[in-house]
């Protein structure tokens, strides 16, 4: 005869669905930490943000001086080839606040005097980083000073 004292009541063992979420959460957690994407990944994201907005903004018809455009003949070219820099620059200005499974950026730059009477707009950003993927939260173009010049 076998002693019923050695088995384990059925309703001790989870379930075999309960086990299967718990391991897909698990899963779904550790897989959202590890496609976090760091720094690097926001500078290359940012340089081609920006890349399209200073095109949009700067070659326009209106948007260089009259001396610049009659010496700049390719704006877009040459904004492209500042790509790196203009990663490196939203980089520099950028906060990470990583929160593991996703991260938040927060980005202000501009407004730095260029010619006499002629300086870049400010904008600001929030970028939320997440599953390998960047997603601009909001962003906008604020004339008044910047965050650093404020009391």
């Amino acid at each position: 005869m076998i002693n019923a004292s050695w088995r384990l009541p059925p309703s001790s063992f989870p379930s075999t669905s309960t086990l299967l979420s718990v391991l897909v959460t698990a899963g779904g957690v550790i897989g959202l930490a590890a496609t976090n994407p760091g720094p690097v990944e926001f500078r290359e994201f940012a340089a081609e943000q920006l890349t399209r907005l200073i095109t949009e903004e700067i070659c326009r018809e209106d948007g260089l001086p009259l001396m610049l455009r009659l010496v700049i003949r390719d704006c877009p070219a040459v904004v492209d080839s500042q790509r790196q820099v203009l990663g490196n620059l939203a980089l520099k200005h950028s906060r990470r606040r990583n929160l593991g499974l996703f991260s938040l950026y927060v980005t202000e730059l501009g407004g730095e005097r260029i010619l006499l009477n002629w300086s870049l707009p400010r904008y600001h950003a929030l970028t939320l980083a997440a599953a390998g993927r960047f997603v601009l939260l909001r962003t906008g173009q604020d004339n008044g000073p910047s965050r650093a010049e404020r009391p």
